[in-house]
Protein backbone atom coordinates (compact mmCIF):
# COMPACT_ATOMS: atom_id res chain seq x y z
CA UNK A 1 0.00 0.00 0.00
CA UNK A 2 1.30 3.55 -0.99
CA UNK A 3 1.19 6.11 1.54
CA UNK A 4 -1.31 8.55 2.08
CA UNK A 5 -0.90 12.57 2.21
CA UNK A 6 -3.33 14.89 4.18
CA UNK A 7 -1.99 18.07 3.32
CA UNK A 8 -2.80 20.75 6.63
CA UNK A 9 -2.10 23.63 3.88
CA UNK A 10 -1.52 23.53 0.47
CA UNK A 11 2.19 23.96 0.72
CA UNK A 12 3.49 23.98 4.68
CA UNK A 13 2.29 20.94 6.91
CA UNK A 14 1.17 17.54 5.92
CA UNK A 15 0.02 14.74 7.60
CA UNK A 16 1.16 10.74 5.90
CA UNK A 17 -0.71 7.79 6.23
CA UNK A 18 -0.81 4.14 5.73
CA UNK A 19 2.94 3.63 6.62
CA UNK A 20 5.06 2.00 9.23
CA UNK A 21 8.14 3.95 9.49
CA UNK A 22 10.19 0.94 10.87
CA UNK A 23 9.56 -1.31 7.89
CA UNK A 24 9.23 1.63 5.15
CA UNK A 25 9.76 -0.25 1.73
CA UNK A 26 11.61 1.78 -1.00
CA UNK A 27 8.58 3.39 -2.99
CA UNK A 28 7.49 4.52 0.36
CA UNK A 29 10.53 6.25 1.52
CA UNK A 30 10.81 8.35 -2.09
CA UNK A 31 6.95 9.61 -1.56
CA UNK A 32 8.12 10.53 1.70
CA UNK A 33 11.36 12.37 0.98
CA UNK A 34 8.96 14.39 -2.11
CA UNK A 35 6.66 15.09 0.18
CA UNK A 36 8.83 16.50 2.86
CA UNK A 37 10.60 19.03 -0.20
CA UNK A 38 7.54 20.12 -0.61
CA UNK A 39 5.84 20.35 2.91
CA UNK A 40 8.74 21.05 4.97
CA UNK A 41 6.80 19.96 8.22
CA UNK A 42 5.48 15.98 8.07
CA UNK A 43 4.04 14.11 10.53
CA UNK A 44 3.65 10.46 10.91
CA UNK A 45 0.95 9.35 13.33
CA UNK A 46 0.52 5.73 15.49
CA UNK A 47 4.16 4.82 15.03
CA UNK A 48 5.61 2.48 17.33
CA UNK A 49 9.49 2.39 17.24
CA UNK A 50 12.45 1.67 18.88
CA UNK A 51 15.48 4.14 18.91
CA UNK A 52 17.33 1.94 16.58
CA UNK A 53 14.65 1.84 14.32
CA UNK A 54 13.85 5.62 14.57
CA UNK A 55 17.62 6.08 13.78
CA UNK A 56 17.38 4.38 11.04
CA UNK A 57 14.79 6.04 9.31
CA UNK A 58 16.51 9.58 10.09
CA UNK A 59 19.49 8.16 8.16
CA UNK A 60 17.80 7.92 5.03
CA UNK A 61 18.04 11.47 4.92
CA UNK A 62 21.61 11.94 5.77
CA UNK A 63 24.18 11.64 8.31
CA UNK A 64 23.23 11.80 12.05
CA UNK A 65 24.43 14.47 14.39
CA UNK A 66 25.48 13.19 17.91
CA UNK A 67 22.93 13.84 20.64
CA UNK A 68 25.12 14.81 22.64
CA UNK A 69 25.80 18.48 23.83
CA UNK A 70 26.44 20.79 26.54
CA UNK A 71 22.31 20.67 27.75
CA UNK A 72 23.62 17.23 29.57
CA UNK A 73 27.07 17.52 29.85
CA UNK A 74 28.41 15.36 33.15
CA UNK A 75 24.75 13.58 33.21
CA UNK A 76 24.41 9.80 32.44
CA UNK A 77 23.04 9.43 29.29
CA UNK A 78 19.46 8.16 29.02
CA UNK A 79 18.70 6.86 25.41
CA UNK A 80 21.24 6.15 22.39
CA UNK A 81 23.79 8.71 21.88
CA UNK A 82 22.63 9.58 18.23
CA UNK A 83 19.69 11.05 20.50
CA UNK A 84 18.60 13.78 22.09
CA UNK A 85 17.20 13.87 24.89
CA UNK A 86 14.48 16.49 24.59
CA UNK A 87 12.64 15.59 27.54
CA UNK A 88 12.26 16.51 31.52
CA UNK A 89 13.47 13.67 32.88
CA UNK A 90 16.58 12.47 34.41
CA UNK A 91 19.17 9.70 33.71
CA UNK A 92 16.81 7.51 36.12
CA UNK A 93 13.44 8.49 34.64
CA UNK A 94 12.30 10.77 37.39
CA UNK A 95 10.83 14.49 37.07
CA UNK A 96 13.75 16.86 37.19
CA UNK A 97 14.06 19.31 40.08
CA UNK A 98 12.69 23.01 39.12
CA UNK A 99 16.34 24.47 40.32
CA UNK A 100 18.30 22.22 37.77
CA UNK A 101 20.84 24.45 35.35
CA UNK A 102 19.16 21.95 32.69
CA UNK A 103 15.68 22.95 33.34
CA UNK A 104 16.84 26.67 32.64
CA UNK A 105 18.71 25.73 29.27
CA UNK A 106 15.91 23.82 28.33
CA UNK A 107 13.92 27.03 28.54
CA UNK A 108 15.80 28.54 25.37
CA UNK A 109 13.55 26.19 23.50
CA UNK A 110 10.61 28.34 24.37
CA UNK A 111 12.05 30.71 21.70
CA UNK A 112 11.67 30.29 17.71
CA UNK A 113 14.91 29.05 16.66
CA UNK A 114 16.06 26.36 14.10
CA UNK A 115 17.98 23.45 14.99
CA UNK A 116 21.80 23.61 15.15
CA UNK A 117 22.06 26.67 13.32
CA UNK A 118 24.84 27.76 16.32
CA UNK A 119 27.28 24.92 14.61
CA UNK A 120 29.48 25.50 11.57
CA UNK A 121 27.30 22.56 9.39
CA UNK A 122 23.61 22.96 10.97
CA UNK A 123 20.95 20.58 10.62
CA UNK A 124 19.12 19.92 7.31
CA UNK A 125 16.46 17.76 9.18
CA UNK A 126 14.61 16.83 12.66
CA UNK A 127 12.95 13.97 13.31
CA UNK A 128 10.73 14.30 17.15
CA UNK A 129 9.55 11.26 18.23
CA UNK A 130 6.41 11.30 21.14
CA UNK A 131 7.25 8.60 23.76
CA UNK A 132 5.35 9.95 26.43
CA UNK A 133 3.19 13.65 26.32
CA UNK A 134 1.86 15.78 29.11
CA UNK A 135 -1.65 15.83 28.71
CA UNK A 136 -1.68 19.48 29.28
CA UNK A 137 0.23 22.08 27.16
CA UNK A 138 3.72 21.56 25.51
CA UNK A 139 2.49 21.66 21.57
CA UNK A 140 5.31 22.40 19.54
CA UNK A 141 4.68 25.23 16.79
CA UNK A 142 6.39 25.57 13.42
CA UNK A 143 6.99 29.00 10.91
CA UNK A 144 7.41 28.64 7.28
CA UNK A 145 10.35 30.68 6.38
CA UNK A 146 9.82 30.37 3.13
CA UNK A 147 5.80 31.72 2.98
CA UNK A 148 7.42 34.22 5.26
CA UNK A 149 10.51 35.14 2.60
CA UNK A 150 7.48 35.02 -0.02
CA UNK A 151 5.14 37.93 2.03
CA UNK A 152 8.43 40.22 2.12
CA UNK A 153 8.53 43.92 0.03
CA UNK A 154 10.99 43.31 -2.62
CA UNK A 155 13.09 46.23 -1.27
CA UNK A 156 13.69 44.06 1.68
CA UNK A 157 13.87 41.25 0.13
CA UNK A 158 17.02 43.27 -2.06
CA UNK A 159 18.38 44.21 1.16
CA UNK A 160 18.65 40.95 2.86
CA UNK A 161 20.49 39.10 0.08
CA UNK A 162 23.84 38.42 0.78
CA UNK A 163 23.70 38.80 3.98
CA UNK A 164 25.82 36.51 6.56
CA UNK A 165 24.55 36.53 10.33
CA UNK A 166 26.66 35.18 13.79
CA UNK A 167 24.61 32.38 15.31
CA UNK A 168 25.62 30.95 18.82
CA UNK A 169 23.68 28.72 21.28
CA UNK A 170 25.18 31.55 24.17
CA UNK A 171 22.87 33.92 22.06
CA UNK A 172 19.91 32.36 22.42
CA UNK A 173 20.44 31.14 26.25
CA UNK A 174 21.20 34.97 27.14
CA UNK A 175 17.93 35.98 25.84
CA UNK A 176 16.38 33.81 28.71
CA UNK A 177 19.03 34.79 30.85
CA UNK A 178 21.11 31.39 30.90
CA UNK A 179 24.98 32.65 31.19
CA UNK A 180 27.78 31.75 33.42
CA UNK A 181 29.17 28.82 30.98
CA UNK A 182 32.59 27.72 31.22
CA UNK A 183 35.71 28.33 29.27
CA UNK A 184 35.35 24.63 27.57
CA UNK A 185 31.72 25.22 26.60
CA UNK A 186 32.60 28.54 24.44
CA UNK A 187 35.67 27.27 23.12
CA UNK A 188 33.37 23.82 22.29
CA UNK A 189 31.02 25.93 20.12
CA UNK A 190 32.05 29.23 18.91
CA UNK A 191 29.61 31.26 17.09
CA UNK A 192 29.10 30.61 13.52
CA UNK A 193 27.76 32.39 10.39
CA UNK A 194 24.97 31.65 8.14
CA UNK A 195 23.28 33.03 5.34
CA UNK A 196 20.17 35.42 6.64
CA UNK A 197 18.46 34.32 3.00
CA UNK A 198 19.14 30.75 1.60
CA UNK A 199 17.72 29.12 -1.05
CA UNK A 200 16.31 25.22 -0.54
CA UNK A 201 17.73 23.14 -3.67
CA UNK A 202 15.05 20.42 -3.75
CA UNK A 203 12.33 23.18 -4.44
CA UNK A 204 14.11 25.98 -5.51
CA UNK A 205 12.69 28.34 -3.20
CA UNK A 206 14.22 31.04 -1.64
CA UNK A 207 13.60 31.28 2.62
CA UNK A 208 14.83 33.25 5.52
CA UNK A 209 16.81 31.53 7.60
CA UNK A 210 16.93 33.28 11.14
CA UNK A 211 16.16 32.59 14.78
CA UNK A 212 16.60 32.81 18.43
CA UNK A 213 20.76 31.56 18.06
CA UNK A 214 21.35 34.94 15.06
CA UNK A 215 22.67 37.78 17.44
CA UNK A 216 24.40 40.26 14.54
CA UNK A 217 24.87 40.86 11.34
CA UNK A 218 27.92 41.07 9.75
CA UNK A 219 28.40 44.81 7.88
CA UNK A 220 25.48 46.30 10.26
CA UNK A 221 26.30 48.13 13.59
CA UNK A 222 25.43 45.11 16.60
CA UNK A 223 21.85 47.23 17.63
CA UNK A 224 20.91 47.68 14.33
CA UNK A 225 21.57 43.97 13.36
CA UNK A 226 20.17 42.35 15.78
CA UNK A 227 17.13 44.51 15.57
CA UNK A 228 16.35 43.54 11.66
CA UNK A 229 16.62 39.64 13.40
CA UNK A 230 14.40 40.21 15.94
CA UNK A 231 11.71 41.95 13.08
CA UNK A 232 12.40 38.82 10.90
CA UNK A 233 11.72 36.32 13.55
CA UNK A 234 8.77 38.29 14.63
CA UNK A 235 7.59 38.24 11.10
CA UNK A 236 7.77 35.07 10.25
CA UNK A 237 5.98 34.03 13.46
CA UNK A 238 2.53 35.27 12.43
CA UNK A 239 -0.19 33.59 12.40
CA UNK A 240 -1.32 32.90 9.09
CA UNK A 241 2.83 31.37 8.43
CA UNK A 242 2.57 28.97 11.56
CA UNK A 243 1.26 25.11 12.39
CA UNK A 244 0.94 24.73 16.26
CA UNK A 245 1.26 20.80 16.62
CA UNK A 246 -0.73 18.75 19.65
CA UNK A 247 1.23 16.00 20.41
CA UNK A 248 -0.02 12.54 20.65
CA UNK A 249 2.08 9.54 21.73
CA UNK A 250 3.54 7.67 19.25
CA UNK A 251 3.49 10.88 16.81
CA UNK A 252 6.89 11.33 15.14
CA UNK A 253 7.13 14.71 13.67
CA UNK A 254 9.84 15.91 11.06
CA UNK A 255 10.68 19.02 9.71
CA UNK A 256 13.13 20.90 7.42
CA UNK A 257 15.33 23.33 10.07
CA UNK A 258 16.64 25.22 6.64
CA UNK A 259 13.33 26.94 6.01
CA UNK A 260 11.27 26.69 8.90
CA UNK A 261 11.80 27.39 12.45
CA UNK A 262 9.82 25.91 16.07
CA UNK A 263 9.59 26.66 19.32
CA UNK A 264 8.17 23.88 22.01
CA UNK A 265 5.42 25.64 24.50
CA UNK A 266 5.07 25.90 28.43
CA UNK A 267 3.83 22.68 29.89
CA UNK A 268 3.73 22.44 33.78
CA UNK A 269 7.09 20.00 33.63
CA UNK A 270 7.72 19.80 37.82
CA UNK A 271 4.09 17.91 37.66
CA UNK A 272 3.57 15.88 33.80
CA UNK A 273 6.38 13.07 32.81
CA UNK A 274 7.49 14.62 28.68
CA UNK A 275 9.72 12.47 26.67
CA UNK A 276 10.53 12.73 23.66
CA UNK A 277 13.57 11.76 21.38
CA UNK A 278 14.77 13.51 18.14
CA UNK A 279 17.56 12.67 15.89
CA UNK A 280 18.95 15.37 13.89
CA UNK A 281 20.55 14.75 10.22
CA UNK A 282 23.27 16.83 9.23
CA UNK A 283 22.96 19.83 6.21
CA UNK A 284 25.87 19.00 3.62
CA UNK A 285 27.72 22.33 4.27
CA UNK A 286 27.88 25.70 5.94
CA UNK A 287 24.54 27.59 4.25
CA UNK A 288 27.22 30.62 3.32
CA UNK A 289 29.42 28.22 1.44
CA UNK A 290 25.66 26.55 -0.48
CA UNK A 291 24.79 29.81 -1.21
CA UNK A 292 28.62 31.04 -2.22
CA UNK A 293 28.92 33.77 0.26
CA UNK A 294 32.52 34.95 1.53
CA UNK A 295 32.18 34.21 5.30
CA UNK A 296 33.76 37.78 7.20
CA UNK A 297 36.66 37.19 9.16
Amino acid sequence: MSITIYPVTPEFVAEIGDVDLAACPPDDLAAIQQAFWKFAVLIFPGQRLTQEQHLAFAAHFGPLESGSGIARKGMPLRIHSKLADVSNLDADGDILGDDTKLKAYQSGNRLWHTDASFRRVPALASLLYAHTIAPIGGHTEFADQRAAYDALPDDLKHGLAGRVAEHSIFTSRARVGVTGFDPEETERLPPVPQALVRTIPESGRPSLYVAAHAGRIFGMPDAEGRTVIDELIEHASQRQFVYTHRWRERDLVMWDNRCTMHRGTYYDDVRWRRDMHRATVLDVANSCEQEGLSVPA
